[in-house]
């Protein structure tokens, strides 16, 4: 529709697909059968799609701090859409938890307690400088896509359908986050010191990524989950690729897992942190939509 000025185009209510959020689109997932299977715990599955939604929801954010202090607008916008990405993943899988939960995915992300969230520690960090997001983001979407790549093929047809999608999403998060770790890492002395510095901050925090959380041990027979354990081979292939074209290689020595880590709800306070500015708008007006 044409409109003479920007006013009209503005002030225009008959032409929702045009505006980027909010209506227009088509839920792609919406054939996908939504019926949970009979005879998983859902106590289980709900903690596992939780376990994935959160990382996401809280790597999304601390990603969204970094809107207007990248070093390019194309970082600006890239970061931004990772982001996004990152929050669609966290919906959908939030979303799948509150059917099992009777819960919706803005009570799941609004109303739980802080103890409540299963995301790793690694993805509530807080950045030091760019290269720690550079390498955070490495790091995480490495291994979330590798487990992904996995859970496509789940028995439930909707976390199969979400990992799918989010497979081509964590592909080119993986690239971008690769091509900044080497660029900085082959770089100048000093981005070569700052990415250095960031893996080997960033590096020992990685250990709980692997370790199987028992309601994950229970769901891999059942073909519902993916045993973190066995993309461990995957990831340390990508990492050394990824650290000598840095000119970072050395010994890759990932952490060990902590005994009791994210996924049993032991977070940092910067979780707490996060918390409070992620959920400001929803608690100044409960209930509010726009």
């Amino acid at each position: 529709m044409a409109f003479d000025d920007a006013y009209s185009a503005l002030t225009d209510h008959e032409d929702d697909a045009r505006w980027a959020f909010g209506t227009g689109f088509s839920d792609s997932l919406s054939s996908v059968p939504v019926d949970l299977l009979a005879d998983i715990d859902i106590s289980d599955f709900s903690a596992y799609c939780l376990m994935l939604g959160d990382d996401a929801l809280i790597l999304s954010h601390r990603l969204q701090e970094w809107v207007t202090r990248a070093p390019e607008l194309e970082d600006e916008l890239a970061i931004a859409n990772i982001a996004l990405d990152l929050l669609g993943q966290a919906r959908l899988l939030l979303t799948r938890a509150g059917q099992a939960l009777d819960r919706s995915e803005d009570d799941l992300a609004f109303g739980r307690a802080p103890g409540d969230f299963r995301n790793v520690r690694l993805a509530e960090r807080a950045d030091a400088d760019f290269a720690e997001l550079a390498g955070r983001l490495f790091l995480m979407v490495t291994w979330r896509l590798a487990v992904f790549d996995r859970l496509s093929a789940s028995r439930d047809p909707m976390l199969a359908a979400i990992a799918a999608k989010g497979v081509k999403e964590l592909t080119y998060h993986r690239d971008y986050a690769a091509q900044w770790v080497v660029r900085l890492g082959d770089g100048t002395p000093e981005s070569h010191r700052r990415m250095s510095a960031a893996m080997t901050a960033l590096l020992p925090l990685t250990g709980e990524l692997f370790v199987p959380h028992p309601v994950e041990s229970r769901l891999v027979p059942a073909g519902v989950a993916v045993d973190p354990a066995a993309v461990r081979t995957e990831f340390e292939g990508v990492l050394a690729q990824v650290l000598s074209a840095a000119t970072l290689s050395g010994p890759v020595a990932l952490g060990d897992a902590a005994p009791a880590g994210g996924r049993d709800g032991a977070h940092t306070a910067e979780l707490s942190s996060i918390l409070r500015e992620m959920r400001s708008v929803a608690h100044a007006v409960p209930g509010g939509v726009w």
